[in-house]
């Protein structure tokens, strides 16, 4: 079929992840190999749509890429609709490059700047990429995959080493507004306690729960803690409070929580933050298919014209639902999640 799309834009933003590079190689191999698109690329995110900082892409641009972590093209947290001027930049650069559309790789800021974009009258196509697993109207993001090996190795090795010290050990995972990671990864890494945004902790509750542990014949602890999490105190404060009570401690979870534990227990808790090392790495297998699944769909679209879509999985399908439906909103982990039932009926305390 002859495409409708002549010449579209791609680039990568938000933080970095496995897959992203895999994405792209899916995306341009179709485009280029079955379409005859041409493709242009965008350094640095939004960053480099404001100020054109751009190439004509080759084949051999997407070439030996599949198994690369990281953005062949970088990435930026840029925030152009702050501020108007860059916003008719952006604009300009897209007209002057004369694009069919734009496709941006990235989470849900990501996905949230490329509908506003289309509203200023550019064509704009979305692959969900997150390690946190929470882009609303998608069942799992490239990137999760990997993270998720990757955290439960470190819950692996925490367990060797707490159980050789007998000592209770947290990990810091990263979930800012929803626990998917630190969920799966405390299920599949046998964590003890697991923390997570959506369901506030009790720190009287999770002493009980670790003390019944170390008591046990075997006496150590590992705890899974989502950045975002919250107490059930701070459950009840507003956005504004829980930023300026978050400044005056200056403490990430992981370190809230074990400070909250030593003040009431017996025992001493110490902190891993896992930080930057779970967005690193080359992509596991399965991010590597999906990631070229969801390429693949991404340049069907393109060549239909179906724009101002985003690609999203579904079961064990890949499907496009509206970019609108998509932005500024978070897929948070519903209280009755199958993980959840299961993690407790393993023991594993919430702290609710």
């Amino acid at each position: 079929m002859e495409s409708v799309t002549k010449r579209f834009g791609v680039l990568t933003a938000g933080g970095d992840c496995p897959g992203l590079n895999a994405a792209m190689r899916g995306l341009a191999k179709t485009a280029m190999g079955k379409y005859n698109m041409e493709i242009v690329g965008f350094y640095e995110g939004y960053r480099g749509l404001v100020n054109n900082n751009a190439k004509l892409m080759t084949e051999t641009d997407f070439s030996g890429i599949l198994h690369k972590g990281g953005s062949i093209l970088g990435s930026s947290r840029e925030r152009p609709f702050k501020d108007p001027e860059k916003v008719k930049k952006m604009v300009e650069t897209y007209k002057k490059w004369e694009l069919d559309c734009l496709v941006v790789l990235g989470g849900n800021g990501t996905q949230k700047r490329g509908y506003w974009l289309s509203k200023e009258g550019c064509n704009v196509i979305g692959l969900p990429k997150t390690i946190d697993n929470d882009i609303y109207g998608n069942d799992i993001s490239f990137g999760f995959h990997s993270a998720l090996e990757f955290c439960t190795d470190a819950l692996d090795r925490l367990h060797t080493t707490a159980s050789s010290h007998k000592r209770v050990l947290i990990a810091e995972i990263m979930g800012n507004s929803a626990g998917w990671l630190a969920l799966y990864a405390g299920l599949a890494g046998g964590a003890d306690v697991i923390i997570i945004p959506e369901i506030p902790y009790d720190i009287k509750k999770i002493k009980k729960h670790v003390e019944k542990r170390m008591s046990s014949k075997n006496p150590f602890c590992v705890i899974a803690v989502a950045e975002g999490a919250v107490s059930i105190d701070e459950a009840n404060l507003t956005k504004k409070e829980l930023k300026k009570k978050r400044k005056k401690s200056g403490l990430s979870a992981g370190y809230r929580v074990s400070k909250e534990l030593n003040a009431i227990s017996d025992f001493e808790s110490r902190v891993s933050v896992l930080g930057y090392l779970q967005r690193g790495g080359t992509p596991t297998g399965y991010d590597r298919v999906i990631s070229t699944q969801f390429g693949v769909k991404g340049a069907e679209l393109l060549a239909k014209g179906k724009y101002n879509k985003m690609v999203a999985a579904k079961g064990l399908n890949v499907v496009s639902i509206p970019l609108e439906e998509v932005a500024e909103k978070v897929q948070i982990v519903p209280v009755d999640n199958i993980a959840i039932k299961s993690a407790k009926a393993t023991g594993i305390s919430f702290g609710d």
